[in-house]
């Protein structure tokens, strides 16, 4: 058999991919989510109780955890950074992405690194700080929900689901900050490793992997040895996550229960923690269950739960979406615009 064939990999036809990926959207939707609206109806009238100024607090704390997520890319993306204006288009045109494809966080950093890129953020800069943006993201999720933990447990007990979650935040935490060390301590290794992988790979040039680490590792040492830089980030990553369980905390408020931050906490890393798992696009249907499974636990009525998880759902999902596509579309309309304007004419050079 000749080596080419050998190397030949199979790939599902993309048609087939967004079949499978529809159809498991739909099984999710149809079997975990829609249940759930089917017993909001009898609770509807829960709504005539609604205080407005909580619904609208929750909105801006939603907004304001988008802005803490713009704030985050900045600070990784610094000192090359776009405007805010057009981070925020960015990540919302993400976001989008992510709430409808599954696994949708890959698509979506893809589509982030290209128009970065178009805005004039070196290749490099790019691809380290959208990295760091997802891991370290995650890795603050996860210290959140282990110190939730720490102070929920001995006053709750222990639920199995518990153990997974912080199971798997040890692998990430471990995979994080072993990359980083790997890539800092241990360049020449790492880079001579990489190498000699990328000699197997016909189309791979070994020493642009070279210049690509040696460019990472000098931005990792930089926020490393910035220490202004890197509490900024963490200061957004966790705004970001804090403030979008608070959401969540002001829409069961707004239905009847104040429960413990702690409790809802944990409910919230938990269901966060298990959405990262790439079966449906944004969590749809994980994050719901979970959710409503774990505050029911935590004593909240089990009407109320399903009406403030939907709603918070509402404005933390469903509703950026479309917000997120007029996003991408401004951004598209900016750059065909670019390349279709004429250049000023100006005065003939004289001879």
């Amino acid at each position: 058999m000749p080596e080419a064939a050998k190397r030949k990999r199979f790939t599902m036809p993309r048609e087939v991919r967004i079949i499978l990926s529809v159809g498991l959207m739909v099984f999710v939707f149809e079997y975990f989510v829609l249940p759930q609206f089917a017993s909001a109806r009898h609770s509807l009238h829960l709504l005539a109780s609604l205080n407005p100024l909580l619904i609208i607090l929750a909105v801006l704390l939603e907004v304001a955890a988008i802005y803490a997520y713009v704030e985050l890319t900045r600070s990784v993306l610094y000192p090359h950074a776009p405007g805010r204006f057009n981070l925020l288009r960015v990540n919302l045109a993400g976001l989008a992405i992510s709430h409808v494809v599954p696994g949708g966080t890959a698509p979506a950093g893809a589509l982030s690194y290209r128009i970065f890129t178009e805005l004039g953020v070196p290749k490099e800069t790019s691809a380290f700080g959208l990295a760091v943006q997802g891991s370290g993201s995650a890795v603050v999720l996860n210290m959140i929900f282990w110190l939730a933990l720490v102070i929920s447990i001995p006053l709750r007990g222990f639920n199995p689901a518990y153990g997974f979650a912080a199971l798997a935040g040890v692998f990430l935490l471990a995979a994080f900050f072993g990359t980083i060390l790997l890539i800092t301590r241990g360049q020449r290794q790492a880079a001579n490793w990489l190498q000699a992988i990328a000699r197997r790979v016909p189309v791979v040039d070994p020493e642009k992997i070279s210049a690509l680490l040696a460019k990472v590792a000098e931005r990792i040492s930089m926020l490393v040895n910035s220490r202004r830089n890197l509490w900024t980030a963490l200061t957004w990553a966790s705004l970001n996550w804090l403030l979008d369980a608070a959401c969540l905390w002001v829409f069961v408020w707004s239905f009847g229960t104040t429960m413990s931050p702690i409790d809802l906490l944990v409910a919230y890393g938990l269901a966060n923690i298990l959405a990262a798992i790439p079966i449906t696009a944004g969590g749809l249907g994980i994050i719901e269950g979970v959710l409503i499974t774990t505050l029911l636990g935590f004593g909240v009525p089990h009407s109320q739960a399903i009406l403030a998880v939907l709603a918070y759902r509402l404005v933390n999902f469903w509703i950026p979406i479309p917000i997120g596509g007029v996003s991408y579309a401004s951004l598209q309309w900016r750059k065909e615009g670019s390349l279709t304007k004429a250049p000023e004419s100006g005065p003939s050079p004289v001879a």
